[in-house]
């Protein structure tokens, strides 16, 4: 039975601005909504082996070793400076000269990498979902994994409400060129933010 309190609880995390909801964004600020929803697709799979993990317990493993939770950090670390790059050059995703070199497939791509090189959520999801599993259920696994698909949906939605109303202003930021280059350079900072952030979490 999914509960209020896990509705509430999961719409909460989902809305709070991390590293995919400013993917997805920027995405349909730069691109235009169908951009978004690719973004969101990607996003919204990249927390599935988070999940996955969490459910079959193998966050347990980034939990107790030092060396994959690090190899993992690093590795999103450094993939979220190099967004942050590529958003300050206005290449890759963000690029407007040539939109038609950003295709759908690429943009799901790169927003799935945004959330599998996060070893956080794991973690999270270890600690977060059980709490939810009633004591008298008569097989937590199933109520696991519908707990999850809940959760998905609810990201999935969010993801493309953001993007879709980033892409709604997108003509007006590419009207002034001034206001273009701020938000590239706000992007640019927010994704090496969260770099920053990353890297110094620990577990």
């Amino acid at each position: 039975m999914i509960t209020v309190d896990y509705l509430l609880t999961s719409l909460i995390v989902v809305l709070i601005p991390g590293t995919g909801v400013i993917f997805t964004v920027s995405a349909g600020l730069f691109l235009g909504w169908r951009a978004s929803v690719h973004a969101a697709i990607g996003c919204t799979a990249g927390i599935v082996p988070h999940l996955l993990a969490s459910i079959l317990g193998l966050a347990a493993v980034l939990h107790m070793s030092a060396t994959a939770f690090q190899t993992l950090k690093f590795a999103g670390v450094a993939y979220l400076f190099y967004l942050a790059w590529a958003t300050w050059r206005d290449q890759g995703m963000l690029r407007l000269d040539r939109p038609s070199d950003v295709t759908g497939r690429r943009l799901m791509l790169r927003s799935f990498l945004v959330n599998i090189l996060n070893p956080k959520l794991s973690i999270f999801f270890l600690a977060f979902m059980p709490q939810f599993v009633p004591a008298q259920v008569e097989s937590a696994l199933a109520h696991l994994l519908l707990l999850s698909a809940v959760f998905m949906g609810m990201t999935f939605v969010v993801f493309i409400v953001y993007g879709v109303l980033a892409s709604g202003v997108r003509r007006y930021v590419l009207e002034s060129p001034r206001v273009l280059a701020l938000m590239r350079n706000v992007f640019a900072a927010a994704f090496a933010g969260l770099g920053a952030r990353l890297a110094f979490e620990s577990r």
